[in-house]
């Protein structure tokens, strides 16, 4: 069942790998690995949103975005976004950023390290909010008790997340400029640069965040025009409407689907750069992990496995939020590639402990009866 579920996962790693150390030698393959812990680490939260929805959708419609999706994710989000991402922070064109990244690494590295302010604020704003919104939401499972409780109560306060973003992205930007005015640059236009990154990092955000709970919405009405219409045809005797229904609401959910992922894919993308500025090594590494990521989702319908392991949801989320406060650090510290790399590894480490450890208390609870669902609030004291 493994082997026959992540088969192309373990070669895609394999083939990723063996292409690292013959593009740039051990060093290269270190980085890639690091990355594809990262991006898996990262996307666990995803693949777990991603499997209760794909279970709702036909066997077509599961091809379709095991395929189809898969190109999106690897090639459009893991791949290209990285180069428009540097194109725009250099203000060069698209070709010319592949042509230098490829061809004349010592100038690519130059413009992404003067680009590196606008990317880290931009990603770091993002990350932010993805952290922030996750707990400040009141959740039955708590993971660290002593701090999400308080944090949920204080998440009723409308638009805190912002106001908290707002803040963060505001001292950044007054700490850029005083290195900037530092080594004699303007630091105006430094602080201003850091800011209006930011802003769009926060923006982009809410816009991800405004048409996935668009399509949402739209699968709620399909799903409820499909029930009635089902209800209808159980009474005719008429079974058209509801397969065509059943088609739009399919539709709706690769849609909201495909939302999702662009918008998890975000963390992976510009954490990256918090390792690496070498986009072929980007492109490999965050690409294994999206393979990981696929597999991992196609295993969670057919089993449900990681739904046992609930604090891993909060593991990934804490390590999303350290790898902002990361990036916004970058801004004027420069922070060693291992130690951003191995901060998520170890949450995710910790987080699925922790899981064990209260899979294995509430089945001594319980006289040995396996792991128990999510039917109350439950923290693990830590």
């Amino acid at each position: 069942m493994v082997l026959k579920t992540f088969g192309w996962s373990f070669a895609i790693t394999a083939l990723g790998l063996v292409a690292a150390v013959l593009y740039g030698g051990w060093e290269a393959f270190g980085i890639v690995a690091i990355l594809c812990v990262l991006e898996i680490s990262l996307s666990f939260d995803n693949a777990v949103v991603n499997a209760g929805i794909l279970k709702k959708m036909n066997a077509f419609w599961q091809k379709i975005f095991l395929t189809v999706g898969v190109l999106i994710a690897v090639f459009g989000m893991r791949l290209v976004f990285p180069v428009v991402i540097v194109a725009i922070s250099a203000k060069i064109g698209p070709i010319e950023a592949v042509d230098l990244a490829l061809n004349d690494a010592e100038r690519y590295e130059q413009l992404v390290t003067d680009a590196h302010p606008s990317i880290a604020a931009f990603g770091g704003m993002f990350l932010l909010m993805i952290f922030l919104d996750f707990i400040f939401e009141d959740r039955d499972i708590k993971w660290l008790g002593w701090l999400e409780r308080p944090l949920a109560k204080l998440g009723k306060i409308d638009m805190l997340s912002v106001c908290i973003a707002l803040v963060v992205l505001a001292i950044s930007a007054m700490t850029f400029a005083t290195q900037a005015h530092q080594h004699g640059g303007t630091h105006i236009d430094a602080a201003s640069t850091v800011l209006l990154s930011g802003v769009f990092g926060l923006i982009t955000y809410l816009v991800v965040g405004g048409l996935s709970g668009f399509f949402e919405n739209k699968l709620e009405e399909e799903e409820e025009r499909e029930h009635e219409a089902e209800e209808e045809a159980k009474r005719s005797g008429k079974k058209v409407g509801v397969v065509q229904l059943a088609g739009k609401a399919a539709f709706f959910m690769f849609l909201y689907l495909e939302v999702l992922d662009a918008s998890f894919s975000f963390d992976g993308v510009i954490g990256a750069f918090a390792i690496t500025n070498d986009i072929v090594l980007m492109a490999l590494g965050l690409g294994v992990g999206a393979m990981y990521v696929r597999s991992l989702t196609v295993y969670l319908v057919r089993q449900g496995t990681l739904d046992d392991y609930v604090y891993l949801e909060h593991g990934a989320h804490y390590a999303i939020g350290a790898l902002a406060l990361i990036l916004m650090v970058s801004i004027r510290y420069q922070i060693p590639e291992v130690v951003t790399g191995l901060i998520g590894v170890a949450l995710i480490a910790w987080s699925f402990w922790s899981s064990v450890r209260r899979n294995k208390a509430l089945a001594a609870a319980e006289g040995g009866s396996g792991p128990a669902g999510n039917k109350t609030e439950v923290s693990s004291g830590v």
